[in-house]
């Protein structure tokens, strides 16, 4: 072992002293390979060491190198040392990772046959380097997906894999026994594949629907993460990969809606979202909440209803997101609720695709219907959606006193404003029952500022005419076709 690894003490090694130390060590690698020079634990102490030097790319060249690719590649899939694949396997997942040219490289090699056969595997070490190997291999290379998932079988692999957690997931050991770390790193590093897998293959998703029941056992019975981070792995890839896959195919409805619990995978979804709105704020909004938003949405809009036009699951999400009592007793965004929690973000310039995604929800929550929708979260919120997708308001839309229950309660529809708040009569633009309004006792106007306000109504009531999104008639033009328009004297005094 001396003749090949280095003096010093494990990867101490800098500079030109450190380039010489992993040229010998990748040409006696290399050399290895033709003759069979080095016993297995020296073999395996020279691969210890390279991975070491590796994780810093500086004078480390000769592991990047097509040579050394292809060095570590052949000890990876073709050594019958199960310790001396991994230790290669580590060496090429670094340097795939700090050198993306590596990638190509490796993808040049046309090891695909001998990848997808290895991911085949019980070993959590295996899954999860491998899953990670290709996974790295879909950025920036010429690999063929397609094919790997036709004649090489990736996505029975990675089901395979995925299949192993949920029976691992529902089926836990007795007591408090500690598992293996590598064990939720492989299920991390098998989402991150599913996922790139789906989103580069789109037209093969297909191939991936008998993963959907496994990643819900796993998202329904896996133990939540501390509430300050409610969407760390694996949840949060979990939710990601259930966005690229097919939620209304037949594999899918089952275990999305079970028989025995149809809320089951909604009531999960809702506690995340509801410890998610807790716990990040804006770009962490934008980033991690989204997904879990659309995958919500898609689960209600799809939920199955049978003869009767509504369902447990929708039921249940509405009673969840729509404003209750408490939100309008205050105004709609103001209460420490989670529908107010999510309409306070409503207009966040930070999280564009989030507030895009809650409007989307809401709409959907209002069964599409505008008026529905106004009803729902106050035009004051509704009217920005509308405009931008260019829906246009009901008559009588903005009437007052605008009566809740429109379209819900009693009907087959069921999507009224709210959660067992009557018809009590609510204002239009905020949402706020009419009865709970309070207004601040301001001083008496001047006859100035009542002229600049009067100008700046009339400037926009102008403008909203304009917009074409309502149809409106400016007050100060009905008073001067009625006769009631008077000029007023220049200043109190003249009047006086």
């Amino acid at each position: 072992m001396a003749h090949l690894t280095g003096s010093a003490s494990l990867g101490s090694l800098r500079g030109p002293a450190k380039l010489k130390a992993v040229t010998k060590l990748v040409d006696g690698l290399a050399e290895d390979l033709e003759s069979a020079t080095l016993q297995p634990q020296e073999r395996d102490a020279a691969l210890d060491e390279l991975k070491i030097y590796g994780r810093d790319p500086s004078y480390s060249d000769p592991i990047f190198t097509k040579e050394g690719i292809e060095t570590l590649t052949r000890f990876a899939f073709d050594s019958p040392s199960e310790t001396t694949s991994r230790n290669s396997l580590r060496v090429i997942c670094n340097a795939m990772l700090l050198k993306p040219e590596t990638r190509q490289i490796f993808v040049d090699l046309g090891y695909e046959p001998k990848v997808c056969s290895k991911l085949k595997t019980d070993s959590w070490d295996d899954e999860f380097l491998i899953s990670r190997v290709v996974f790295l291999t879909t950025y920036g290379t010429s690999i063929d997906l397609p094919n790997l998932i036709e004649q090489h079988q990736l996505a029975d692999s990675i089901i395979q894999n995925l299949s192993k957690h949920a029976t691992r997931c529902s089926t836990p050991p007795a007591g408090k026994i500690s598992r293996d770390p590598m064990e939720k790193m492989a299920l991390d590093e098998t989402l991150k594949l599913l996922f790139n897998v789906t989103r580069y293959a789109s037209d093969h998703t297909t191939s991936f629907d008998p993963a959907i029941p496994h990643i819900v056992t796993i998202l329904c019975n896996h133990d939540l993460p501390p509430s300050t981070t409610p969407l760390d792995p694996p949840f949060s890839l979990l939710i990601n990969a259930l966005m690229n896959l097919n939620l209304v195919s037949p594999s899918a409805q089952p275990s999305l809606y079970p028989s025995d619990n149809d809320n089951s995978v909604a009531t999960r979804l809702l506690e995340l979202l509801d410890l998610s709105m807790k716990a990040y704020t804006d770009t962490a909004l934008e980033q991690n909440v989204t997904p879990l938003i659309c995958v919500l949405s898609s689960v209600y809009e799809n939920a199955p209803s049978s003869s009767d036009p509504e369902s447990p699951v929708r039921t249940l999400i509405r009673s969840q997101l729509l404003p209750s009592e408490t939100d309008r007793s205050l105004g709609l965004g103001k209460a420490d609720t989670l529908p107010s929690r999510l309409l306070r973000n409503w207009t966040n310039a930070l999280a564009p695709e989030f507030r895009k995604a809650i409007s989307h929800l809401y709409f959907e929550l209002s069964g599409k219907d505008a008026g529905q929708f106004i009803e729902n979260v106050g035009y004051g919120y509704a009217s920005g959606f509308l405009f931008q997708n260019k829906i246009a308001v009901p008559e009588g839309a903005m009437q007052q006193p605008q009566q809740q229950g429109r379209a819900g309660e009693g009907s087959g529809l069921g999507v009224g404003v709210g959660v067992g708040v009557g018809r009590r009569a609510v204002n239009p633009i905020t949402g706020q029952f009419l009865s709970e309004e309070r207004f601040e006792e301001l001083p008496e106007m001047t006859m100035e500022e009542k002229e600049r306000e009067a100008e700046r109504l009339f400037v926009l009531f102008e403008r909203l005419k304009q917009t074409g999104v309502v149809s409106v008639q400016n007050p100060v033009e009905t008073a001067m076709q009625e006769g009631r328009f008077e000029e007023l004297p220049d200043s109190d005094d003249e009047k006086k």
